[in-house]
């Protein structure tokens, strides 16, 4: 401390080996150590260091690199005190001298033998070193060997994937425009993430350049995440368009309409193609709703268009013969509906789940259908839970855990959501006899797939991820809800027909528990699932 109080006869290196000593005594965690350091160093270079702050910091940072590990730590923390100092105190002398000794720092780190890139970058940007000073360094009689040199050492931290550095040194240096000829030879190899990154470093212009690669190579899905991340709109505000109308059209085709709805953010346009999609899917109570909500205009026929003859593409739920659909929110439905499944051989299981938008948010079982025969029932889980948590938990493990063969696609992972929205409830611990089509040979397009393959047609799956958590559903929603049960009845009725489905291929993955194996129940020796009578296992 008493060396640090005048600085006038103390050199670049007792200085550094003072500090070194202050560092390695401190006990301090290291990140209250850095900042008691910066504030006695902010002090010290007050202190009549000669010939003046910016050159010994400069004549510091020419010898940190002997002192090893402490190099990069005493690096940050000198420039950073140095900084401070600037603003107050300094002469042109002082700072030409600095300069100088910063362009040999450059020229020595360049050629590997002194500071880290970041360290360096640093250095270049507070001692404000330009090619000119590089060539007064290098003694060299033009400013394109300095040039090259910088190039070359951009070009090394680009292969050594220091885009941000790259990035600072071409600003610095005025080097933009071989820094867009670089990017352009790493998009020719091909190298998209790379380019995108130095692109980044350098800032908007660049990114301009890069995006109008992309459109220029008709490689439009690259170029509109450009455009959108980095928010060039309004240079490129047609490929945005289409960009948006293509992810609104993955959305609506993923079913998630809520989401497309959200991201447009209230333009009319976009609204508008949001709803003639609805209309292409036949989803005409969202076609409905966007109309209303926005007064779209031009949507007034949608009576007429739901009239209009149906996709032969896709299964409807008058087609399967049933007797009805059951909503079932109370203990006394409850009961009768068990009663009745009870009374069958094979039942349909699904379940539909409160959507999840944003990251964080817990996904929620909010109905269970049940196709038994030609009846569906749909259960409100929500309020039968609310109401009911007893009758509820003893009314499914009667059916979980009977001898009823139960079929489902992908319901293994349905159960174990069934448990984690109803914690409690021992009735989704596991499940006898549970045919999981999902196990099968055939897992490409998922229900609707299999549907297609075993029936001729697919599920529209337009539906599948609306808001099940409002009461009350639709009458589209207890449609599509019952479709996606009574359909794995009539694909199972299918199955001996179609010979390329071994049954083998049906079985090898049949069962279901969760965390450990369920207590042996009505009499059977385990909670594994028995394979339907007369077939292959």
């Amino acid at each position: 401390m008493h060396s640090y109080a005048d600085l006038a006869h103390v050199s670049p290196i007792i200085f550094l080996f003072l500090l070194k000593e202050f560092y390695v005594r401190g006990r301090v965690n290291p990140t209250a150590k850095f900042r008691y350091l910066q504030q006695v160093l902010r002090q010290a270079l007050h202190n009549a260091p000669r010939p003046g702050p910016a050159t010994f910091v400069a004549r510091c940072l020419f010898l940190l690199p002997v002192f090893d590990i402490l190099c990069y730590e005493f690096s940050h923390l000198i420039i950073c005190s140095l900084r401070r100092v600037l603003e107050i105190k300094t002469s042109t002398e002082d700072l030409l001298k600095a300069k100088s000794l910063a362009a040999q720092i450059f020229l020595c780190s360049a050629e590997g033998q002194g500071h880290v890139e970041n360290v360096l970058a640093k250095i270049v940007e507070v001692f404000d070193v330009k090619l000119e000073d590089l060539k007064t360094a290098k003694h060299v009689d033009d400013l394109d060997a300095a040039e090259a040199l910088v190039k070359q050492y951009i070009c090394n931290l680009v292969e050594s994937e220091s885009y941000k550095t790259a990035g600072k040194l071409l600003k610095h240096f005025s080097l933009r425009d071989f820094g867009e000829w670089y990017m352009s030879k790493l998009l020719e190899g091909q190298r998209h993430k790379a380019a995108e990154k130095l692109a980044v470093s350098m800032g908007n212009p660049t990114l301009s350049v890069l995006a109008q690669h992309y459109i220029d190579h008709q490689m439009s899905k690259e170029a509109y995440e450009i455009i959108k991340s980095y928010h060039l709109k309004g240079r490129f505000p047609e490929v945005y368009e289409e960009g948006k109308k293509r992810s609104l059209k993955c959305f609506a085709e993923k079913g998630l309409w809520d989401l497309a709805e959200e991201r447009i953010k209230n333009d009319k346009q976009l609204l508008e193609y949001l709803a003639n999609l609805a209309v292409d899917a036949r989803y005409f109570e969202k076609v409905e709703e966007l109309r209303d909500r926005y007064s779209l205009e031009g949507f007034d026929n949608v009576e007429e268009l739901e009239a209009s003859p149906r996709d032969a593409r896709f299964l409807y739920l008058d087609e399967e013969e049933l007797e009805g659909i059951k909503w079932v929110d109370d203990a006394r439905d409850l009961h009768d509906a068990i009663g009745h499944i009870e009374g069958c051989e094979v039942v349909g299981l699904d379940s539909e789940s409160k959507p999840i938008y944003k990251k964080g948010m817990k996904q929620k079982v909010c109905i269970l259908q049940i196709s038994a025969e030609k009846m569906v029932y749909i259960l409100d889980l929500i309020k039968l839970f609310e109401d009911v948590p007893d009758v509820l938990d003893n009314c499914l493990s009667r059916l979980f855990h009977s001898r009823i063969l139960k079929l489902g696609y992908d319901f293994e992972n349905d159960m174990m959501q069934l448990a984690i929205s109803y914690e409690g409830l021992k009735c989704f611990q596991h499940c006898e006899r549970l045919l999981d089509f999902r196990n099968s040979s055939h897992k490409r397009g998922g229900l609707s797939g299999l549907a297609k393959k075993i029936l001729g047609a697919e599920i529209d799956k337009t539906r599948r991820v609306s808001n099940w958590e409002q009461r009350p559903l639709t009458q589209k929603q207890l449609e599509y809800a019952a479709l996606d049960a009574a359909v794995l009845l009539k694909i199972y009725a299918h199955l001996p027909d179609q010979a390329e489905f071994k049954v083998r291929d049906w079985t090898s993955g049949i069962g279901h528990h969760l965390d450990k194996p369920p207590e042996p129940m009505n009499g059977s020796a385990s909670g594994w699932i028995i394979a339907p009578s007369g077939w292959e296992s």
